[in-house]
């Protein structure tokens, strides 16, 4: 049973696809706020705050892409992106984004349900994430128990997902993760070959904390295996 205080907001301009999601959403004990188009998603999204937000990629007025990258100019709400497209191209450009995650149509009420289950709970962990101490490498340092990532003594504006992987990484600096080692612990066991998620989500990162994200100082690859964060 999902917290009653929870809101979800659903984006989606297919009345009948609207209607099926706000019910099992209801069923499940949320509380959910509707928009039909991308304009009234983004004005909902600014105005009515919600925990988590389902965002159809094809919508009028606004589509579901350019919302999810206007939105993340000014919030780290976690954002499920809904496709019709079961491509991995269309995939990724939801997570480029700025999306958590996605959920490919047709779904049923249970794969809608576990993936905002699973994503509530990840941001609900990133929050209650308390660990002692900081990281400090050159120029970034990471302060877990403020859930703060500051490069040259400014904020990072990190989404939770983005920063979980951080946190992971930095916890283990000079250690190397594997991508299921980091999947699993970020994401979920359901998650652990879902590599795309992970590369996305790594290309994001390096983005926000590198000075030249080809060239990586922080996060490092380590080919055939995973990820580590630089250590002295």
């Amino acid at each position: 049973m999902s917290n009653p205080q929870s809101c979800v907001l659903v984006a989606e301009d297919d009345a009948r696809m609207l209607r099926l999601m706000q019910r099992n959403l209801e069923l499940a004990n949320y509380r959910v706020l509707t928009a039909t188009d991308g304009l009234a998603a983004l004005d909902a999204i600014e105005t009515k705050p919600c925990d988590l937000v389902l965002l159809d990629i094809m919508m009028p007025k606004l589509d579901g892409l350019e919302v999810c990258r206007r939105v993340r100019e000014f919030s780290s709400v976690p954002i499920i992106m809904v496709t019709a497209r079961n491509g991995e191209r269309d995939v990724v450009l939801g997570l480029d984004a700025g999306a958590d995650d996605y959920l490919t149509k047709p779904f049923g009420a249970q794969e809608l349900l576990a993936r905002v289950r699973a994503v509530l709970r990840r941001a609900h962990l990133t929050a209650a994430d308390t660990s002692p101490g900081v990281y400090e490498y050159g120029d970034l340092r990471v302060e877990f128990s403020q859930h703060q990532v500051k490069l040259r003594g400014k904020l990072v504006p990190l989404t939770p997902t983005e920063y979980r992987i951080l946190a992971q990484l930095a916890q283990h600096a000079g250690k190397v993760l594997t991508q299921e080692q980091l999947l699993t612990s970020v994401w979920g066991a359901p998650y652990k070959d879902e590599a795309h998620l992970l590369r996305v989500n790594i290309s994001r990162l390096r983005a926000k904390i590198e000075d030249d994200p080809s060239h990586p100082r922080y996060v490092l690859t380590r080919p055939g295996i995973g990820y580590m964060m630089a250590h002295d």
